[in-house]
């Protein structure tokens, strides 16, 4: 029924983001945009929401998640409000419907709501293609397909998501991919392509450069200590960090981030690990202001072959130097920069942390370099060429 949904816990942006939104907005002067997400809003803040927001100035924006299920009798429809007048549309469904009755009462429950609505020709955006059929019913006026990962070779993953990809990619009219190896793996499939990594909010991750308050989970530990954060699933080399915390047992590696898909007891235990858990993007800064080299110790699979971390530049705006695994889009992008560092190797890596706490010991320097890389990047200017794309498509 919902394979990306089960995992996804509240987390948000912020521990008082549901005092924030009041009302359920709706201007029928502006056009209606339909998100069609396997990512909870309430779970990491991340692309969906930092764009959503944004395109919340243009278009009634409804953010239709995969379906939860309930020991209710009768199949219904949640609906609240989120910032920037974003509608969050999620179907609650009765426990032990077959996949036919499951997509039905989904398609029942949103055509309903959009006629109630008077939306007759939405814009169509998919995060992700098991949420096609859902939408045959309706007339979109254009359908966006933002590819923000490759979902098929994530753990778990439907074996008719790439079918389903083929034919999303057949009818949409603009796709969007979240990095340059995405853009290659999809333009042979598409004519009207284009690659928009994830961004960053510079403003939000810059304040970690002068936040002198520790959490009070992270006070404690001893420095230098190497920070990531970002959800712990199969894409993470839990191997690498465990042979990293052997090699360099005065290191204490900080993880934070909700685990999924992995069994917690498999993760290896140390004096020198510690696992936070899941925070809040509000919390996030707080946190990054306390390390002196942040990691992304990414696996190298298939989950991870097309992935363009939005960390790296995250990590840069808080003045922190970065060293990872050659993830293609890292490599590509911030190879040869003197503020991320790759290694390939346990040894490599334990090598690269060492020469990124040297130039982590000058602040000044790190933080003028690591601007030099992020130059104008920002969540706004991302939004803004899209709109220009979306604008020539209508």
């Amino acid at each position: 029924m919902s394979w990306a949904g089960p995992y996804q816990t509240n987390i948000g942006k912020s521990r008082n983001s549901g005092l924030t939104a009041t009302g359920l907005p709706f201007t029928n002067d502006l056009p209606t945009l339909l998100v069609m997400s396997h990512l909870r809003w309430n779970f990491v803040y991340q692309r969906p929401q930092h764009l959503m927001c944004r395109f919340a100035h243009d278009f009634n924006v409804l953010f239709f998640e995969e379906p939860m299920v309930t020991d209710d009798i009768q199949a219904w429809l949640e609906v609240r409000p989120e910032e920037k007048g974003v509608q969050v549309l999620v179907p609650h469904l009765p426990r032990g419907c077959t996949e036919t009755v499951v997509q039905r009462l989904q398609r029942d429950l949103l055509e309903d709501y959009l006629s109630r609505l008077g939306v007759e020709e939405p814009v169509l955006w998919f995060y992700t293609p098991m949420a096609l059929n859902i939408t045959d019913g309706l007339r979109p006026r254009l359908t966006i397909y933002d590819c923000m990962d490759e979902l098929s070779a994530f753990r778990g993953a439907p074996l008719e998501m790439i079918q389903r990809e083929q034919e999303l990619l057949r009818r949409a009219d603009l796709v969007f991919t979240g990095g340059y190896s995405l853009w290659e793996a999809k333009r042979d499939f598409h004519s009207n392509v284009h690659a928009f990594p994830s961004s960053v909010d510079i403003a939000h991750f810059s304040s970690a450069r002068h936040i002198q308050t520790e959490p009070f989970d992270q006070a404690d530990i001893p420095r230098p200590r190497l920070g990531f954060y970002g959800v712990i699933d199969e894409r993470l080399d839990i191997d690498l960090v465990e042979k990293i915390a052997d090699l360099r047992p005065e290191w204490h590696i900080v993880l934070v981030g909700p685990v999924v898909k992995i069994d917690p007891a498999s993760l290896p235990q140390r004096s020198n690990l510690h696992y936070l858990g899941a925070k809040t993007y509000d919390e996030l800064p707080e946190y990054l202001a306390g390390w002196d080299v942040a990691i992304m110790p990414f696996a190298l699979n298939e989950s991870t072959r097309f992935i363009s971390p939005t960390k790296t530049p995250e990590f840069l705006a808080g003045g922190c130097p970065v060293v990872s695994t050659p993830i293609k889009d890292v490599v590509r992008t911030y190879g040869d920069t003197e503020v991320v560092y790759i290694a390939d190797s346990p040894d490599r890596f334990v090598e690269s942390v060492q020469k990124a706490l040297v130039i982590a010991s000058d602040p000044e320097k790190l933080c003028d370099a690591a601007d030099a890389v992020l130059g104008d990047m920002s969540w706004d200017h991302t939004w803004e060429l899209m709109m220009e794309k979306i604008k020539c498509e209508i």
